[in-house]
C-alpha cells in the first residue's frame, strides 16, 4: 500500500505491507526510509492489506488487515502505532477510503471499507460499529473509493469485473450504476479523477479502463451535504435499534 501525504512543497511517500512495517520515504531519496514503525496489536504483527489518510492528514491514518479488522493508527507522538479497532468484516479488508469531498459540511469522519466477504461497509470514526453494510456484490469486492467531489457517492469494483457507483442519498440498498466492464478478469483497483468526472479501473491482467461519470454524480447540488447528514442520522438510528448486518 502506498500513499503520498503532506503538501506540494513538503510531502512523504508512506508505504506499508503485510509485514506490518510502516515506512516513510523522501521522494528525493528512495534508497532507504526516513522513518519506520511496526504496527502491533497485543504483541502480534498486524498484516496490513490497505491504508488511507484523511484529506490533509499526515499523522493519523487507517489500515485494514488480513483478519478483517480495521485500525486507527498514528505515525508519531505518544500514541504512535495502533490506537482503536473497528470490527465488522469476515474476510481480509481489500480497500479503505476516507470521505474527502469539500463542501457545506464536514464528513471527513466517514470512511468505507471493502472486503473478500463480498461487502462494503460504511463507518464513522466516532462509532466502533459499521453504520451500514452494502451487500449487493456476488464476489470479492477488491476496492472502494469515495467521489472526490460528491459527499454521498462512492464506487466499488469486484472479482467479477463489475463497476458499481453508489449514491447513499438516493439508495443504500441498490447502486445507481452497476455495469460489467470490458475487463476479462477481476478488477482489483479503482481511482477517481480529481474532478470526479472519470473512474479509472485496473484489472488482474494489467489493463486499465477509463469510464465517464454522469454529470449529476460529478456535479453535486448544494443540498447534497444536508441530505447526507439526514441519511447518516437515519442509518445511525437504525444501527442502534437493530443488529448490524454482516
Amino acid at each position: 500500500c502506498l500513499q503520498v501525504v503532506g503538501t506540494q512543497n513538503a510531502h512523504n511517500l508512506i508505504s506499508i505491507a503485510t509485514d506490518g512495517k510502516l515506512c516513510s520515504w523522501s521522494l528525493d531519496m528512495l534508497s532507504q526510509p526516513q522513518d519506520q514503525l511496526e504496527l502491533q496489536q497485543k504483541n502480534k504483527i498486524v498484516a496490513v492489506t490497505s491504508m488511507s489518510f484523511a484529506l490533509g492528514e499526515v499523522n493519523s491514518f487507517l489500515v485494514g488487515s488480513e483478519e478483517g479488522v480495521l485500525f486507527t493508527c498514528s505515525r508519531h507522538g505518544n500514541k504512535a502505532g495502533i490506537n482503536e479497532a473497528f470490527e465488522g468484516h469476515h474476510g481480509p479488508v481489500t480497500g479503505i477510503d476516507f470521505n474527502k469531498a469539500v463542501g457545506q459540511g464536514d464528513f471527513s469522519h466517514l470512511f468505507i471499507s471493502s472486503s473478500t466477504d463480498w461487502t462494503v461497509k460504511l463507518w464513522s470514526n466516532k462509532i466502533s460499529k459499521p453504520l451500514h453494510s452494502f451487500e449487493n456484490a456476488n464476489d470479492y469486492v477488491f476496492d472502494a473509493k469515495w467521489s472526490p467531489v460528491h459527499p454521498a457517492v462512492f464506487a466499488t469494483v469486484d472479482a467479477m469485473g463489475r463497476l458499481e457507483i453508489w449514491n447513499i442519498n438516493t439508495d443504500t440498498e441498490i447502486p445507481v450504476v452497476s455495469m460489467q466492464t470490458n475487463a476479462r478478469s477481476a478488477i482489483n483497483r479503482l481511482q477517481w479523477s480529481t474532478n470526479g468526472r472519470e473512474i479509472h479501473v485496473g484489472d488482474c491482467d494489467g489493463k486499465v479502463f477509463v469510464y465517464e461519470v454522469k454529470e449529476k454524480l460529478a456535479s453535486p447540488r448544494g443540498e447534497a451535504w444536508q441530505r447526507l447528514s439526514d441519511t447518516l442520522n437515519e442509518l445511525q438510528q437504525q444501527a442502534t435499534e437493530t443488529p448490524i448486518a454482516v
